[in-house]
């Protein structure tokens, strides 16, 4: 006798349905977890899966500096956010943690013009107190803007 889990289409929809609902776990999180200073960034996850997570960043201008382009401290603030929402779809949920390393190379600038950018957080390797992750920011036109590594503490 066949089970739901057997059939392929099935087993596809319930996979959506759990993705989607890892989405909607991870947005809520961003407003319940996080500073409400974060919230000032409006990100908005994009999508979530087993250690990734991709979220929207929009460039406004309370984001963008006397130079015309994002600043550098509104993407550390994207990254290391992105990064803890990817851990959280590795653990199951939230438990408490802490960044004790986020390294951060800006190889061009996203202009203020932009509208967005894209943070794509993936989770490297996760042990039993520490957890290494990487982070790419692309800018509107698709190109990598920004690099960081991250290393945190599972407390």
């Amino acid at each position: 006798m066949a089970t739901a889990d057997s059939n392929p289409a099935s087993a596809a929809a319930h996979a959506h349905a759990n993705a989607h609902a890892d989405v909607e776990m991870l947005q809520q999180a961003l407003s319940h977890l996080f500073a409400p200073w974060l919230s000032e960034l409006d990100l908005r996850v994009l999508q979530a899966r087993a250690g990734e997570v991709t979220l929207a960043l929009p460039v406004t201008p309370r984001h963008v500096h006397a130079g015309g382009v994002l600043c550098g401290q509104t993407m550390m603030a994207a990254c290391d956010t992105a990064m803890v929402l990817a851990i959280m779809t590795r653990l199951g949920g939230f438990k408490p943690m802490t960044t004790v390393q986020l390294q951060t190379s800006f190889l061009r600038p996203i202009p203020g013009s932009s509208g967005s950018a894209r943070v794509v957080a993936k989770v490297l390797r996760m042990g039993k107190s520490l957890v290494f992750g990487e982070v790419l920011v692309f800018g509107a036109d698709e190109q990598l803007a920004a690099h960081a590594t991250t290393t945190y503490a599972l407390l």
